[in-house]
């Protein structure tokens, strides 16, 4: 009986051991295949760029087409501007006078009223562009910049009124519409982060905006551009403005071209028909018709290409387009969302905050947009 109960016991630790050792051997094949995935990801574009590079050339001639005509004359002038009034006491007399909105509103300082306002006007990325300059030169602190990512990076007025409005649907009250409640649920999304973030802070309130203060005064008495403006360096200020603008619409440019590339891979490969017919059965819960699935799944991977394709779906369900319009464009699509990333990620700011944010405005402003076309009518 010993001897069986010990060969038993030995038994058993052996297969303990066994099983050990197999769990070490799925995590550590696990972590391999994450360490990994992005050479993956990467080899399977190059490799998807050969096999599909008719189809590509041509998706990449549209998106530099696109991008030539329309995002350019459209974004270029407002960067410059963006720029130029930077270099004057705009930022710290929006601060002076909206301090007082956005703090209890939002929990940013005033200044983050001057990235709202050209975010608003001029669109994707600027309002990000300039969180980042405001978090480099000690305006606001890391976790308020992040904060003001997720609601001062929006679409702008020229495309949701011009581009979807007017130009695809034709009706230039809808862009209207859809514009309202994309500013309504960009307020409402940094009013909830506010709210969460005091119940995340343990730090009293009064005290942050005191340290906020301090650093405030510290950055514009030591780095402020207010210094160098005059008639006599206007000349350097215009050519640094330009630059800067210009770096930035590049960048832009890079990825509508590359998105546009990606877009057409997944349809030549039918990884957006797959994705659609997994994704079709919680468009039916809403009932949403199973047509628009590879619309939304194109949107979500980029916003111009995604509304163009909602709208142009040839049933007739408008409430339901205009819908899903203004969820895509509170979203912005992960062309945008790395966009974002490219220009925060030299200032270290974490973009998990900003991708909840605008998932959590997409679906605020499809709300707030099926309730408004309860009581408009757009015949």
């Amino acid at each position: 009986m010993t001897k069986e109960f010990s060969t038993n016991l030995e038994n058993v630790s052996i297969n303990e051991v066994n099983r050990s050792a197999s769990k070490n051997k799925i995590k550590i094949f696990i972590c391999s295949i994450r360490k990994s995935a992005i050479s993956i990801i990467f080899c399977l574009f190059s490799i998807c760029l050969v096999i599909f590079s008719a189809s590509n050339l041509a998706s990449a001639r549209n998106g530099l087409v696109l991008w030539a005509t329309a995002v350019v004359p459209s974004l270029f002038p407002f960067f410059v501007a963006t720029e130029l009034l930077s270099y004057t006491n705009i930022i710290s007399l929006l601060g002076k006078y909206f301090n007082k909105i956005m703090r209890p509103l939002f929990g940013v300082p005033g200044e983050a009223s001057f990235a709202f306002l050209m975010g608003l006007i001029s669109g994707y990325p600027v309002g990000a562009k300039i969180v980042s300059t405001f978090e480099e030169t000690g305006i606001c602190t890391k976790e308020e910049a992040e904060r003001m990512l997720a609601f001062t990076n929006n679409s702008g007025p020229l495309f949701i009124i011009g581009t979807v409005g007017i130009s695809l649907f034709g009706n230039a009250k809808i862009g209207i519409l859809l514009f309202v409640t994309h500013v309504l649920s960009c307020i409402t999304v940094g009013i909830l982060l506010n709210i969460i973030s005091h119940f995340k802070n343990s730090k009293n309130f009064s005290n942050r905006k005191g340290n906020y203060l301090n650093k405030k005064c510290s950055r514009y008495n030591i780095n402020s551009k207010n210094e160098v403006i005059g008639f006599s360096s206007l000349g350097e200020i215009l050519g640094k403005s330009i630059t800067s603008a210009t770096s930035t619409i590049l960048l832009i440019g890079g990825f509508v071209v590359i998105f546009s590339v990606v877009i057409s891979i997944l349809n030549q490969s039918g990884i957006i028909d797959f994705a659609s017919t997994v994704f079709s059965p919680v468009l039916s819960i809403f009932k949403i018709p199973t047509e628009f699935a590879g619309s939304i799944v194109s949107g979500i991977v980029e916003l111009t290409n995604g509304v163009n394709l909602v709208a142009s779906v040839s049933l007739e369900v408008l409430p339901i387009k205009i819908v899903l319009c203004a969820f895509l464009l509170g979203f912005g699509g992960f062309s945008v969302l790395l966009q974002v990333f490219s220009i925060i990620s030299k200032c270290g700011l974490s973009i998990k905050t900003y991708f909840i944010g605008k998932l959590l405005q997409g679906v605020i402003a499809s709300v707030y947009t099926y309730i408004a076309i309860q009581f408009i009518s757009f015949v």
